[in-house]
């Protein structure tokens, strides 16, 4: 399928979109921003059904970002779905207005360049980062030890090879001949070339928040936010149309739909 391919005539701002892997759908994602205690929705944004929900993150948390570091609101949230089902979740939790605002958000929004923002911003991003997988069983990223500071990385067995920068930002580091005589390269890597680790442009901040995902009390205070922001969707989406399905054509008219039916679940007009 073509990237970013055209699907209706009639709504040429309609894109397919996933779910899951095996669950697909047409149209649109529509997306929440609240506070957590409250449980009130204070933004909504509505985009293409084939944009990450990460991408509108930043337009949901212009409120917190926008200003300087205890001078914005202590709480605020996100979250995101398709025109209809509850597909993601995020939000942003602080104890005082005058404290350093802290957000949490599930995987979908834990990609670096929202990661990396949020650190500039100086918000706590406590948001759920995938964990690094390989195939078969196989040695993952994070069974490598990856020195940014000295530009190497360090595999299991010990050899190390320097990170070579890539023009886009990020590096790779291939080990190559060290993989030949390794005698657990068959649990490593299968490339004939051998292993070879890519490092990405917000590789620190992806790395930060893979290891906090893994962190008891942290996964306690993400398991006891997170269904807040659930919960919410799942009002939305009682709603036949305007929740779980447009009742107009076009992303504007779309989100302005969106934000009327998000209204009667805010608690106020």
């Amino acid at each position: 399928m073509a990237k970013d391919r055209v699907i209706s005539t009639v709504d040429p701002q309609a894109r397919h979109g996933h779910k899951t892997v095996s669950r697909a759908f047409d149209g649109y994602k529509g997306h929440i921003a609240g506070d957590p205690d409250s449980e009130i929705i204070t933004g909504t944004a509505v985009s293409a059904g084939n944009c990450g929900d990460a991408e509108t993150a930043v337009e949901l948390l212009d409120d917190i970002l926008a200003q300087p570091s205890g001078d914005g609101p202590g709480e605020d949230g996100m979250g995101g779905d398709r025109a209809g089902e509850p597909d993601d979740s995020r939000d942003a939790d602080g104890p005082d207005d005058c404290e350093r605002p802290v957000v949490y958000g599930d995987a979908a929004y834990g990609t670096g360049p929202l990661l990396a923002g949020l650190h500039e911003a100086d918000v706590e991003a406590n948001v759920k980062v995938q964990q690094a997988n390989a195939p078969d069983g196989r040695f993952t990223k994070e069974s490598f030890d990856i020195d940014l500071d000295a530009l190497t990385v360090t595999c299991p067995n010990g050899a190390r090879a320097p990170i070579r920068p890539s023009a886009g930002g990020g590096g790779i580091a291939r080990f190559g001949r060290a993989c030949a005589g390794c005698p657990p390269a068959s649990g490593c890597t299968t490339a004939k070339d051998g292993r070879n680790i890519k490092i990405s442009l917000y590789e620190e901040h992806l790395a930060r928040g893979r290891a906090r995902s893994t962190d008891a009390a942290w996964l306690a205070g993400y398991r006891a936010t997170r269904p807040k922001v659930e919960r919410k969707i799942a009002h939305l989406m009682r709603h036949r149309h305007g929740g779980r399905r447009a009742r107009m054509r076009g992303r504007d008219k779309i989100a302005a739909d969106f934000t009327i039916w998000s209204s009667s679940a805010r608690g106020c007009c």
